[in-house]
This record gives structure tokens, sequence and C-alpha cells, in this order.
């Protein structure tokens, strides 16, 4: 009984080894490269160029998330190799929260930050004490509050701050009153507020279309630039030099331009 217990633990240890050795081995340069993503427009554009990757010998695999923080705190744990999903003032705040360390690695692409209505078709129309859904994100409710600003909704202390609170509103005329809700859930909630900011990628993901749906847009000028991000110690892998290329190349400008009208515009 004892001697079949130690044939039993020794083929164990043997299994673990092969085990160890097969995810030494898939960890090598020619393993897929897991990239977490937001579903649209980020996913889609990596399936776009995934077989003109594979044709230059480098895959990828595509992990789809429905929300900001799944994406890098998986990156952080070395769950995937790189995410494609965020802006730098979102990355900052996390990094900050966290103490993380996540690096930029390419800008890729703009999607302008949108007010929509199904109760009003303008922003003069909003009644006074109007309910405005915003993103409950530092860096996404800076944004939105810089976009409010902007469109004559609201005054801020200071507009040039981007991680902007609900406290930093120096004057309101409207008496807008604001929930802050995860991003994700935004547009599940249009119909129950007066109004809601909505990032574009789950804006797309509902059906809206941001040109012709949103009451106020950001424009091209946008400093809100979405990025390939990874981890200090893999920046430099082959493989995600490959894939930030490809983001950047003019097969992806294409693409882009012509699956989103103007909704995702290319990063300069």
């Amino acid at each position: 009984m004892i001697r079949r217990t130690l044939l039993t633990l020794a083929a164990a240890a043997v299994a673990l080894a092969a085990c160890g050795q097969g995810a030494e081995k898939a960890a090598g340069p020619n393993a897929p490269l897991i990239v977490g993503a937001t579903a649209v427009p980020h996913a889609e554009i990596l399936e776009h160029i995934k077989p003109m990757l594979a044709a230059q010998g480098v895959n990828i695999e595509i992990k789809v998330f429905n929300d900001y923080v799944q994406p890098n705190t998986q990156l952080v744990e070395k769950r995937l190799d790189v995410n494609y999903f965020q802006t730098k003032p979102y990355l900052d705040e996390f990094n900050a929260s966290r103490g993380s360390s996540l690096v930029t690695v390419a800008g890729v692409h703009v999607e302008p930050l949108g007010a929509y209505s199904r109760r009003f078709k303008s922003l003069a129309e909003l009644p006074q004490g109007a309910q405005v859904a915003v993103p409950n994100d530092a860096s996404s409710i800076g944004r939105s509050l810089i976009l409010l600003q902007k469109a004559g909704l609201i005054r801020l202390k200071d507009p040039t701050n981007p991680l902007q609170s609900l406290r930093d509103i120096a004057d309101n005329p409207k008496g807008l009153r604001f929930r802050e809700l995860e991003s994700a859930t935004l547009p599940r909630v249009l119909d129950q507020v007066d109004m809601a900011v909505i990032n574009t990628n789950y804006a797309l993901d509902a059906g809206l279309k941001p040109k012709t749906d949103a009451l106020t847009l950001e424009g091209a000028d946008s400093p809100y630039v979405n990025y390939l991000v990874a981890r200090a110690d893999n920046r430099d892998d082959p493989r995600v030099a490959a894939l930030a290329a490809m983001l950047r190349s003019q097969a992806v400008k294409d693409f882009i331009a012509q699956k989103y009208d103007g909704a995702v515009i290319p990063a300069a």
C-alpha cells in the first residue's frame, strides 16, 4: 500500500513537472498574445487584424470584457499580456489608486464622448432639475463634466483639470441632478433619466449612433486617446510591438473610417 502511494505521488510529480514545462513553453515567443478588450470597437478592430497578424506569425487571443476594471486587474495579475480599451487619464487614475505600474504602448483611436437622451431632442429642451447620469470613474466623470461645460450647461472651477468631480461644479444654472453610475450601465438607464453621458464604445454596443443621436459630442480634437497598454516587463515583447504597429497601420485607419463613420477616429 505504501509502495503504491509512493508510486502515485511520483507519477503526480512527473505530471506536474510536465505541466510546468508546458506552461513555460506556452509562455514563449510563439505563444498566443492574450489581449483584453471591450467589445466595441476594440474587440472588433482586433478581430479585423487577427488574420493579418497571424500571417506575420503573431497569434492573438481576444478576451472581451464589459467593464473597465477587470482588463487592468488581469493584466497586473499576468492573466492578460496586454489590453486595449482605455485612455491615459483612466490608466493614470487606475495606477495611482491600485499602486500598479501599467504602461501605454501605442495610441490607437479616439472615441468622442457624447450626451444622449430619449426624452429630449436638444440640450435647450432639458428642464430645470433634469436628472443626468454620468460615469462614476474619476477620469470619465471629469471628461463628462468638461463636455457639459463646453455645451454651456455648467461651469467648472478649473475646466483644464481632467479629474473633475461633482464638487468642482461652480455654477449649475439648470440645477441638474447627477447620478454617478458604472459606465457599462449607462445605455441601460437611458429611459430612466433625462440625459446620460455615455462612452462611445458602450453607445455603439447599445446601437446608438454618436454623430446623429448625441445631443452634444466631443470633437476630433479630444485628447482622450485609447491606448494599447502593457506591463513594464513585457512592453518590449516583439509580439506586442507587432500588435502596436498593426493597430497604428493605414489598414486599421481605413477600417475605422469605413465601419464607424466618425464615431471612432484614428489617433494622430
